[in-house]
């Protein structure tokens, strides 16, 4: 089950998503993702790369609950494109080999789907910027499991904590961890007044039931 972790920094890492506009919240106008899902919000964690000091707080959150939920960790995964600069930065403060996923095999040379040398028997972490439903963190992990690794622990910058990804995670038998969550990042953009009651009432029941698009009419 993902949750965000310590109250502190979720609220800390949420506030920095909303001032940077690496999220964006838009109940009246919503956006169409890529699956052409009507969706409220909107995540670009790439933009937290530009903001040093944030992308180190992002770090060492990671750091943190590495330490905490995997602390035999021996190498860090990054997800291709956007976990792997999280993940270069991790294990640097970690001192560990690094590697990354890619979403699927190379279509020339030696066609690795894997980037880095992993050997067999390794315990990695996973390093994702977002979860939706997990299921580009869960290929990633399987991949890495048919190489012979052990992977302990998702660890990623937000969720959207749709009720799929915990059924997915739970299928995978694959333990997360994030360090802001939509709950609380809805909460933090109420209290700033970026949105009003009404539009929070949008968003929590689209989080609800993202494929019934009632939630537009409240």
């Amino acid at each position: 089950m993902e949750r965000g972790d310590r109250t502190l920094t979720s609220r800390t890492i949420a506030n920095h998503l909303l001032n940077i506009k690496a999220v964006t919240l838009s109940p009246a106008k919503p956006y169409t993702w890529s699956s052409g899902l009507k969706s409220p919000i909107y995540c670009d964690n790439r933009l937290t790369l530009s903001y040093p000091h944030i992308r180190n707080e992002i770090a060492e959150g990671l750091v943190a609950m590495i330490r905490e939920a995997a602390p035999d960790a021996d190498i860090i995964a990054g997800t291709a494109t956007a976990g792997i600069p999280h993940a270069a930065f991790v294990a640097e403060k970690l001192q560990l080999p690094m590697i990354y996923v890619r979403s699927s095999a190379k279509g020339h040379g030696k066609q690795n789907a894997i980037e880095g040398h992993l050997p067999s028997g390794s315990k990695v972490v996973v390093i994702e910027d977002l979860i939706s439903t997990g299921g580009s963190s869960i290929a990633a992990a399987e991949a890495l499991r048919a190489a012979g690794a052990e992977v302990l622990l998702v660890a990623a910058i937000f969720s959207y904590q749709l009720s799929q990804s915990d059924e997915n995670f739970n299928g995978a038998k694959l333990p997360v961890r994030v360090l802001t969550t939509y709950a609380t990042l809805v909460e933090e953009a109420q209290k700033r007044g970026a949105i009003t009651s009404e539009e929070q009432a949008k968003l929590e029941a689209w989080r609800k039931n993202p494929k019934d698009e009632a939630w537009m009419n409240l």
